[in-house]
Formats: structure tokens, C-alpha cells, sequence
């Protein structure tokens, strides 16, 4: 997974390599109170965003997993993140994840990008499961993962602290289709 990072394409978005100049976005997506409210990480300043940038390129480099700047095809605007992390090779398995600005919800970016990222993981990259962690309350989540057909497997509860209170976490999975 070392070599040239792969860019991808859907009907409307392209998925490439998070740039520098992306942090202004992330910081606009990982600091808005409605988007991380289920995300698993926060920012409160363009300089703590820096963390979540280096992230993303260490994930790639360590063979942890890889995640994409999602863009608009047509005026280039950046619209999210989506990708894989947790990735263990020896398993053949790595957890899903992804978020979009406030603007671009409910315009089916998701069900659109999703599967050209889940295509990616099982061809390319040889995975045969496909995890996804959310939280019980996160509906919307759930939602485009059903619509991905991602199989409800159970729900692990107060699993995790966040924010001073146990939360609950419901189990998704996808695996490699049949060849």
C-alpha cells in the first residue's frame, strides 16, 4: 500500500490524498458540534487539527489503513473524509469510517462513495471484512450502513467513556464477496 496513493472516482465525487491545504476543511468538519458529536475525535484550533492530519498519512505509511479527502468533482470543493483504519493484514480485516460537511448531508454522498472505498479494500487491497463501529444513538449512521448492507452483528454496551458517561456500540459488518 506503499506505492503511488491511489485516487478513486465516483459518479460525482473523487477521493484522493489529503493535501496541507485541506486542514482549513478537516478543522471545519472536526470542530463542528453536530458532526463530531458520534465522531470519535474533536479540534478546537487549526493547531491541534495538525494531529489529525499527520494521522491520516501515518495510517498509510504504518499499512494501518488509508483514508480519503473527498472532493466534488465538478468545482473541486472538498465535501468530507472516508476511509479505513485498524487495518490488520494478518486478519484481512480493517474498521470503516467517514464524515461529510454539514452542507453536503442527505445528498447521498455516502451510499455513492462507500462502495468505490469497500470495492478498494476487498480487490485491491485484499481485505475480507469490513468493520463498523457506531454509536448506539447514532442513527443516521446506521442508516447508511443498512443502505450499504452492512450486517448488524450486536451491540457491545458501555463499552467506551465519552465525554464522562458510558456509550454503547453497535457492531457492523461487510465481508469480500464471493469470487
Amino acid at each position: 500500500m506503499k506505492n503511488n496513493f491511489p485516487i478513486l472516482e465516483s459518479k460525482r465525487i473523487k477521493l484522493r490524498q489529503f493535501l496541507d491545504a485541506d486542514i482549513d476543511n478537516v478543522f471545519k468538519g472536526l470542530s463542528h458540534p453536530d458532526i463530531v458529536k458520534y465522531y470519535g475525535v474533536s479540534y478546537n484550533s487549526l493547531e491541534a487539527t495538525k494531529e489529525q492530519m499527520t494521522w491520516f498519512e501515518n495510517l498509510r505509511k504504518n499499512d494501518k489503513g488509508i483514508w480519503w479527502a473527498l472532493c466534488d468533482k465538478t468545482d473541486g470543493n472538498f465535501v468530507g473524509a472516508g476511509g479505513l483504519n485498524e487495518m490488520n493484514l494478518k486478519n484481512k480485516k480493517a474498521e470503516i469510517g467517514f464524515w461529510l460537511l454539514k452542507d453536503y448531508w442527505g445528498k447521498g454522498i455516502m451510499n455513492e462513495t462507500m462502495p468505490i472505498i469497500l470495492n478498494y479494500a476487498f480487490n485491491n487491497i485484499g481485505l475480507h471484512r469490513i468493520e463498523g463501529f457506531v454509536e448506539t444513538e447514532n442513527k443516521n449512521c446506521k442508516k447508511a450502513l443498512a443502505k450499504l448492507n452492512f450486517n448488524f452483528e450486536g451491540t457491545m454496551k458501555d463499552c467506551e467513556i465519552k465525554n464522562g458517561a458510558f456509550i454503547s456500540l453497535d457492531i457492523y459488518s461487510k465481508f469480500a464477496p464471493l469470487k
